[in-house]
C-alpha cells in the first residue's frame, strides 16, 4: 500500500476523535504523518478531514490500511468492542502490527486484551494513556505512561515523538494504565480541593478570580489550578475542556483497584463521592465540564445559610 505521509514514516490509524483525540490527530498531521481516522459519529471527524486526514469507512478498513492503530475511546467497554466486537479489528490485524491504546481504561482488562490479541492474531499492544489535557495535546507536549514491550514502544517513537514531551515505560501490559490511575488520584483530589477552596474564598468575601494568579508559582500551584481554577471562579463552563463524567469514571476505577489490592485510599474515595454528588446536582446537564463542580459547594453553602445549619 502507498504511504502518503513522510517517506519511511508509519501510516497511522486513529479511532476515536473526541475531545482529546481531535487535537492529537491534528498534531500528527502537523508533523507530516499520514493519518486515517474513524469515529462512531462521523461529523466529529469532519474538521480533521479538512486538515488532511483520510476518513476510513470502518474500523476494519482503517486497521487494514495502517501500520499503527491508535485507540482513544471513552472506556474499557468501548475499547473491547472496537477490538473484539462483532466488527472488531482483531479479524484484520497483522502479525507484529501495533495497537496503541491512548484511552484511560482498566489495567486488568488491558492485560487480558493484550494477551488475547497476541494469541489470536499476533498483533502487539501498548497501553499508553496520556496526561496534560487539551493545552498539551495541542502543543504535542503530552505525558505518556507506557505499558508493554520495550521494543514495541521503541517502534512507536515517530508517533510518541509527535504527541508527547516524555514517554515513561512503566512495565508490562497494564502498567501504563496503573500509572495513569495514580495520576488521576492526584488530579481528581486536586480538582475537588480547588472547587472547595474557591467556593470558600467567595463565601469569605475575597475575589476568587484573583486566586489562581495569586497562587501561581507557590506550593499550592498546579496545572489543574491554572487551567480550571479561573473557569471555576468565573463560572465559565464552555467550551468543555474536561468532562466531569470522564473524571468520575477514572476515579471510580481507582477506588475499585485500591479495594482489590488492599490499598488504603480515603482521599480518592472521598473525591469519587464528591464527583458523584456533583454529577447528580440539579440543572447540571449531561457530562458537563469539570469546572461545574464548584456549583456543588456554592449550593451546599447556600442551603446551609438558609437552614441556619453550620
Amino acid at each position: 500500500m502507498r504511504d502518503t505521509g513522510t517517506a519511511g514514516s508509519p501510516r497511522i490509524g486513529f479511532i476515536g476523535t473526541g475531545l482529546i483525540g481531535t487535537p492529537m490527530v491534528q498534531r500528527l498531521l502537523e508533523c507530516g504523518l499520514s493519518v486515517s481516522v474513524w469515529n462512531r459519529t462521523p461529523e466529529k471527524a469532519a474538521l480533521l478531514i479538512h486538515d488532511g486526514a483520510t476518513l476510513a469507512e470502518s474500523p476494519r478498513a482503517l486497521a487494514e490500511s495502517c501500520d499503527i492503530v491508535c485507540l482513544c475511546l471513552t472506556n474499557t467497554a468501548a475499547v473491547h468492542e472496537v477490538v473484539f466486537g462483532a466488527q472488531g479489528i482483531d479479524a484484520v490485524l497483522r502479525v507484529g502490527q501495533l495497537v496503541i491504546d491512548l484511552s484511560s481504561i482498566a489495567p486488568d482488562s488491558t492485560r487480558e486484551m493484550a494477551a488475547r490479541l497476541a494469541a489470536g492474531c499476533g498483533a502487539r499492544w501498548i497501553d499508553a494513556p496520556v496526561s496534560g489535557g487539551l493545552p498539551l495535546a495541542r502543543a504535542g507536549k503530552l505525558i505518556v505512561f507506557a505499558g508493554g514491550d520495550a521494543d514495541d514502544i521503541a517502534r512507536a517513537t515517530p508517533l510518541f515523538g509527535a504527541l508527547s514531551q516524555r514517554v515513561t515505560h512503566m512495565g508490562g501490559h497494564g502498567a501504563g494504565q496503573l500509572a495513569k490511575s495514580c495520576n488521576q488520584m492526584i488530579v481528581a483530589c486536586n480538582l475537588v480541593t480547588i472547587a472547595e477552596m474557591l467556593a470558600f474564598a467567595s463565601k469569605s468575601g475575597i475575589d476568587a478570580t484573583r486566586l489562581p494568579g495569586a497562587l501561581a508559582g507557590g506550593f499550592a500551584d498546579s496545572l489543574p489550578l491554572q487551567i480550571f481554577g479561573p473557569r471555576m471562579a468565573a463560572g465559565i463552563e464552555t467550551p468543555r475542556i474536561g468532562g466531569l463524567g470522564t473524571f468520575r469514571k477514572d476515579i471510580d476505577q481507582v477506588v475499585r483497584l485500591a479495594g482489590e489490592c488492599g490499598a488504603y485510599a480515603p482521599m480518592a474515595t472521598r473525591a469519587a463521592e464528591v464527583m458523584l454528588e456533583a454529577s447528580r446536582a440539579e440543572h447540571i446537564g449531561a457530562d458537563p465540564d469539570v469546572s461545574r463542580m464548584i456549583a456543588l459547594f456554592l449550593e451546599r453553602a447556600a442551603t446551609s445559610d438558609a437552614s441556619g445549619t453550620p
